[in-house]
């Protein structure tokens, strides 16, 4: 696959000088080559390097990630805006079809019947239909859902291959990203994830970690 991104040689200039700028200004790191090359996206999406200090990675996830893409894995989001800011035709190339039923007639119909959120029930919907397990899930907006995928590895064994736990706000997105990181203490429910602790995050976060390991994709096949 060729690179993949998609614009124009004064416009791969202009990003590769941003990424320089960014390399120069961060300082030193501990993360892996590939690792900071998720953290530099961020940080190029955000324009704050606080990320750097808040991201975390498990040590499976660039492996884990890179690999359900190419098999052509479901990539199941928790709302709207994380699937329209992925660039569908990148995600063409590997099969791979993204999936968010927040807005689904059935979804917001149970979520009022069990006083429950729209984004639990659209997680518990995507593990219905069979999407999770081998599954890149990206939350970027609703701690409930982070909450639910948590709550699912531990008792209905649900496998996903990569955890993109990035919520944004002031209601359980600092826990629920702190539940994502006890799953590390049980080999036998450790999964991949990256997440940022702490308030901050959002769908621009999880698009562009995505966006980062499809780049780490493209490049491992240059190999």
């Amino acid at each position: 696959m060729n690179d993949m991104r998609q614009m124009t040689s004064l416009g791969r200039e202009i990003e590769d000088k941003s990424f320089s700028i960014i390399d120069e200004e961060a300082g030193p790191h501990s993360f892996s080559k590939e690792e900071w090359e998720v953290v530099r996206r961020i940080i190029h999406t955000t324009a704050d390097f606080e990320y750097k200090d808040i991201t975390k990675i498990h040590k499976r996830a660039v492996d884990s990630g890179i690999a359900a893409l190419r098999s052509g894995c479901p990539i199941v989001c928790d709302v709207q805006m994380i699937i329209a800011g992925l660039n569908q035709e990148r995600l063409a190339a590997y099969g791979c079809k993204t999936y968010g039923f927040i807005s689904d007639e059935d979804v917001i119909r149970t979520a009022k019947e069990k006083n429950s959120t729209r984004a639990i029930e659209s997680i518990r919907k995507a593990h219905t239909l069979g999407l999770l397990n081998g599954a890149v899930l990206a939350v970027g907006n609703a701690p409930t859902a982070l909450l639910e995928i948590e709550r699912m590895i531990r008792e209905e064994n649900a496998k996903p291959a990569l955890v993109i736990g990035v919520p944004v706000g002031f209601v359980s997105a600092v826990e629920s990203k702190e539940v994502i990181l006890t799953l590390e203490s049980s080999d036998t429910l450790s999964t991949p994830y990256v997440l940022t602790r702490g308030r901050k995050g959002g769908s621009t976060i999880a698009v562009a970690i995505i966006h980062a390991l499809l780049l780490l994709s493209s490049k491992r096949g240059k190999r």
